[in-house]
């Protein structure tokens, strides 16, 4: 009896282990996801606390081991967390796999040329967007709403939202409720205003936003078909440039680069086989 009680004991504190283990791991993505979502500009320690819903307590322990450890860095002067240079050089190993910006250039840039705006491709990393490239037209007034590298829950942004609108309508949803808390913490957007942008965007053909973070710029977004539902690709530019006019002329652009694009990549990937 005194055994068996001894074993599952063990057993039973092997399994919270386990469970305490996992959840630390999902803590420091969290963390890393958060600093991340402020590009270069960087984090307070309160509004990391905020973002991530952690005690400050807690939050503050594990910024600094990951600082201690090269994740993160603290800024000497504004002591804003920043993403420090170990996940950089853990990046430099994975880079090769992951060449999607750098087939994506050329199109880029012509889409940079034609609009005179500019242009991000946005790629899915489980229920984000990540902007992976980005191309700047000769417009005076620049929409520079996003940094390469920076993400984002999907549905803030329009290449984000395009590729929410490329999703079953059923897994669409269930990544917007699983954003409503962190929708109003990033931007204007609500659940249900998510819903509504993801409906008119199925309707219309492509994505439409203006203004849920950076207020006075607007932006068209559109899938890449050949990678639907993972990658999309954008024109940002200030609000008045994007009125109902203008905005169809873009859209239509920017459906037949993304068509070009894909027969491309489609090219590719039959002579790689």
């Amino acid at each position: 009896m005194g055994d068996s009680r001894l074993r599952l004991m063990s057993a039973g504190t092997r399994t919270q282990a386990a469970a305490e283990g996992t959840q630390s791991i999902e803590r420091v993505i969290n963390l890393l996801r958060v600093v991340a979502s402020r590009g270069r500009s960087g984090m307070r320690l309160g509004d990391i606390t905020a973002a991530s819903g952690l005690p400050s307590s807690t939050c503050f322990r594990m910024l600094q081991r990951l600082e201690i450890e090269g994740v993160l860095e603290r800024h000497a002067v504004t002591r804003k967390y920043l993403l420090g240079p170990l996940l950089y050089e853990l990046g430099l190993l994975a880079q090769p796999r992951f060449q999607l910006a750098q087939r994506c250039e050329n199109t880029l840039t012509t889409l940079a040329e034609l609009t005179q705006d500019t242009v991000y491709l946005s790629e899915r990393r489980g229920n984000e967007a990540v902007c992976s490239a980005r191309a700047l037209g000769d417009y005076p007034i620049k929409a520079l709403t996003l940094d390469v590298g920076v993400r984002r829950p999907l549905g803030v942004g329009a290449g984000g939202l395009a590729i929410l609108c490329a999703l079953p309508p059923a897994e669409a949803d269930d990544i917007i409720r699983g954003h409503a808390e962190r929708y109003p913490k990033l931007s204007s957007l609500t659940v249900s205003r998510v819903r509504e942008l993801v409906d008119q965007g199925r309707e219309q053909g492509f994505a439409f936003l203006d203004g849920p973070v950076h207020p006075g710029t607007a932006a068209v977004g559109v899938i890449i078909p050949t990678l639907a539902p993972m990658a999309a690709i954008s024109v940002a530019a200030i609000s008045s440039r994007l009125d109902q006019t203008r905005r169809l002329e873009i859209a239509a652009q920017l459906q037949v680069q993304a068509l070009r694009l894909s027969h491309l990549l489609d090219r590719s990937a039959a002579t790689q086989d």
